[in-house]
């Protein structure tokens, strides 16, 4: 059986993106895999966080996990900062990684001129972290965006130069990149991705908003200067929206064109905002009975995070016996 390992920043809140790209098909492989699934709360503090506000994401998080649809009977969440196995490896792998590598990581670059001179070793160092995350449990395959797909290649790379120069240890993981949904785009710029840190709370539809709040976004989304769906031609905002309509109703793209070609843009985004708030209201049922059963959230993390230092341990001790670690 395959190792998936993946994993979601607690910072800021999760969103239809986040579900779409990563929540949805998580459900639909831990029937066949071993899944892991992290909440990467070492990633998080890489960038400014309220200590409070991020302790309260953590268990939000993992609430929505299992409200989505991931079953701790199948599947095992864990908080990465529970494990230290991950930060041992990442220091570990940064002895073996060259800054030339980190220093052509495009998110580094994205972020570093958004922070400045805020910009700390951290985040700097994000992807050597995050190669430790998966190596940790030759993991098989990461379910990922395509921004993340270059971490990956690096998660490669610092795999095999370990393999190389201290003798086999590691996988080498395959990125699992869904390209019909690879990446959902804002929904008032529809160049740039959808994201937890837009300034904009317009461009994105979170997991936990209101009905209210859900019509509206929709209502306001950016489409272009045509009247009606068409096969023949669209805009990337409007095939953002059918996009996230395809998902929301588990159809491909063709499905979606034969059942609403020719529909007027306003007709559409009413239906798509019917679709989206009773899908978003089951859920949000769901997290509300386990947010307020913390003693149900513990124990779900407790355990995973048991299952993930069994399985890492044995790794990092593979690891520090080959570079003559005691």
């Amino acid at each position: 059986m395959k190792t998936v390992f993946s994993g979601v920043q607690p910072s800021g809140d999760l969103h239809i993106g986040n579900y779409i790209g990563a929540l949805k098909q998580w459900v639909e492989i831990q029937n066949s895999t071993q899944s892991i699934f992290c909440i990467v709360d070492l990633h998080a503090i890489t960038v400014p966080q309220d200590p409070k506000v991020l302790k309260e994401k953590v268990l939000e998080v993992a609430a929505l996990y299992i409200a989505c649809g991931i079953d701790p009977t199948k599947a095992h969440i864990f908080v990465q900062s529970e494990n230290p196995d991950h930060a041992y490896l990442a220091w570990i792998l940064n002895c073996i990684t060259s800054f030339g590598q980190l220093e052509r990581m495009t998110q580094f670059k994205d972020k570093s001129q958004k922070y400045q001179e805020g910009t700390t070793a951290g985040l700097f160092d994000y992807p050597v972290l995050m190669a430790a995350d998966i190596l940790l449990y030759q993991t098989d395959e990461v379910p990922v965006g395509e921004d993340q797909k270059q971490h990956i290649e690096l998660t490669r790379n610092i795999a095999e130069k370990f393999n190389r120069d201290f003798g086999p240890v590691f996988k080498l993981p395959e990125a699992v990149i869904r390209q019909e949904t690879a990446r959902i785009m804002s929904l008032q710029d529809p160049t740039a991705k959808m994201g937890k840190s837009d300034q904009d709370p317009g461009s994105r539809i979170n997991l936990l908003d209101t009905q209210e709040e859900i019509r509206e976004k929709i209502k306001k989304a950016v489409t272009d200067s045509g009247s009606s769906i068409s096969r023949d031609g669209g805009s990337a905002a409007i095939s953002n929206l059918l996009t996230i309509y395809a998902s929301f109703n588990d159809q491909t793209l063709d499905q979606v064109y034969t059942d609403l070609e020719g529909k007027s843009y306003g007709e559409f985004k009413n239906v798509l905002s019917d679709l989206i708030v009773k899908k978003l209201s089951q859920i949000q049922k769901r997290y509300q009975e386990i947010r307020n059963d913390e003693n149900y959230l513990r124990q779900v993390l407790d355990e995973g995070r048991d299952f993930a230092i069994s399985k890492s341990s044995q790794t990092l001790s593979l690891v520090k016996d080959k570079v003559g670690l005691l």
